[in-house]
């Protein structure tokens, strides 16, 4: 097996490029018949799944914690109802396990909601299940080849009343994404994941569909645009959702970033509009 090798001098800008796309580097466990750079995962800046729906193609690495967290308020009004949302906290844990390829994922996320129905005001507020995943670094760029991860994945029904789906709810998402040049990047993903109907409470796929243009600002700053779309299949009442999002991420040093995002949906059935900002952490 012939090795990638990355460049010995990092391109103007290369710690940027990665907060969408991800890090080529030697934490897969395939390759296109090019080799990888031997260099230690906590030698580059992080790079996180943050603040964008597609996530980063690559893992944090073996023996690395990373938190990542944040804050999102979502509105959506239709003929004459409307309803709000705050997600607190948002905390998704990944730490690195057996090789560099393999990461553990962990999420549990606040939520509240107001909405007023037929004119009727309705407030709740609690978690929502618990998220529990396994990203798997599948190869790394080489030329036109993307750089792949794929994340089989599921949610536990421990939340709240108000926000459980009282099932076991599995899914997959596979990421691939390409650095074009020291300035820009694009990444995307195709997931599908089984839902619960909530009015009928029966089960059906949806698919989620991605994709995401990464510009690197400076050394620190960052900023994407990306558009996603959900498809349900077979559900009674759930509809497809079109959004477009963007939104910059500031790197404080190697181990430190925050970002901010705001987006809209683009058709009658997505939420009107959203924001949020976050934070994320590495700890070695």
């Amino acid at each position: 097996m012939v090795l990638f090798i990355q460049p010995e001098n990092p391109l103007p800008g290369q710690d940027q490029l990665d907060h969408v796309v991800g890090t080529i580097s030697q934490k897969t466990l395939f390759h296109w018949g090019g080799g990888f750079d031997s260099s230690p995962p906590l030698s580059e800046p992080l790079v996180t799944d943050r603040p964008d729906f597609t996530e980063a193609s690559s893992t944090v690495g073996r023996g690395v914690s990373q938190l990542e967290f944040g804050y999102t308020y979502s509105y959506n009004s239709d003929e004459g109802d409307g309803g709000i949302a705050h997600s607190i906290g948002e905390p998704l844990l990944r730490h690195g396990l057996y090789e560099d390829w393999l990461e553990l994922r962990v999420g549990l996320s606040p939520l509240q909601e107001s909405a007023r129905v037929q004119g009727v005001k309705r407030k709740a507020d609690g978690f929502e299940d618990l998220y529990l995943g396994l990203k798997i670094g599948l190869t790394p760029q080489e030329e036109f080849l993307p750089e792949m991860a794929l994340i089989p994945q599921m949610t536990i029904p421990t939340g709240s009343d108000d926000f459980t789906d009282e099932k076991v709810l599995p899914g997959a998402n596979w990421i691939y994404g390409w650095e074009l040049n020291e300035i820009f990047s694009t990444a995307g993903s195709t997931q599908f994941n089984i839902s619960v109907d909530e009015t009928s409470g029966s089960r059906y796929t949806e698919w989620a569909q991605s994709w995401t243009v990464a510009t690197s600002l400076s050394e620190s700053l960052g900023m994407y645009t990306e558009w996603y779309a959900l498809f349900p299949d077979n559900a009674e009442t759930a509809q497809v959702e079109h959004y477009l999002n963007g939104g910059f991420t500031f790197l404080l040093n190697d181990d430190l970033q925050i970002d901010i995002r705001t987006g809209t949906g683009i058709n009658g059935n997505a939420d009107d509009f959203f924001a949020g900002i976050g934070m994320s952490i590495r700890f070695p």
